[in-house]
């Protein structure tokens, strides 16, 4: 495929901005499972606005390619519901370009199937979401699997909101 030196520049500066990696004001922390290491990662309303500001609100589409329901299960004795979901979502540029990750929902312990069918599904779907965006770069929330970065970003301070000016690269690191 020909690209004219415009699509080239365009093409250019869309892959510079991909290259950034997160700052702190995009990364949360929540304990990890079982009295385990902390996980550290974005909101997907955060990585959906990156994703709007990088792309453009309509240069990007999400499809689910697939959804199954892995297990529900039903205790007699406590009269609650384990549920398990799996997700596959593709995400499509206006180029074209596009893909596909999983994602996975659990929910333990719920009183109602349909709440946690509910759950579960929209879980799913998020993380699938945020997992195919992250193939697009480091700004999309791949550079939440370096671990050095990840440990030296999560002790750096927050800056207030409003503090910095919306819509800047300021909100971005460069990479290291």
């Amino acid at each position: 495929m020909m690209f004219d030196s415009h699509s080239a520049t365009r093409i250019a500066t869309l892959q510079a901005k991909l290259n950034k990696k997160l700052g702190p004001e995009y990364i949360s922390q929540r304990p990890g499972p079982a009295g385990g290491p902390k996980l550290t990662y974005a909101e997907g309303w955060k990585i959906i606005n990156l994703a709007n500001e990088v792309f453009g609100f309509n240069g990007w589409s999400s499809n689910i390619v697939n959804i199954t329901t892995d297990f529900v299960e039903y205790s007699e004795e406590s009269r609650r519901y384990n549920v398990g979901v799996t997700a596959v979502l593709r995400v499509t540029l206006r180029d074209g370009t596009h893909h596909e990750d999983v994602g996975y929902g659990m929910l333990e312990n719920s009183k109602s199937k349909a709440a946690a069918l509910d759950k579960c599904k929209k879980e799913a779907i998020t993380d699938a979401l945020k997992r195919t965006l992250r193939n697009f770069g480091n700004l999309l929330g791949n550079c939440l699997y370096d671990k050095s970065y990840t440990q030296e970003v999560v002790k750096m301070k927050v800056p207030p909101v409003g503090d910095t000016p919306v819509n800047s690269a300021c909100f971005l690191l460069t990479p290291m």
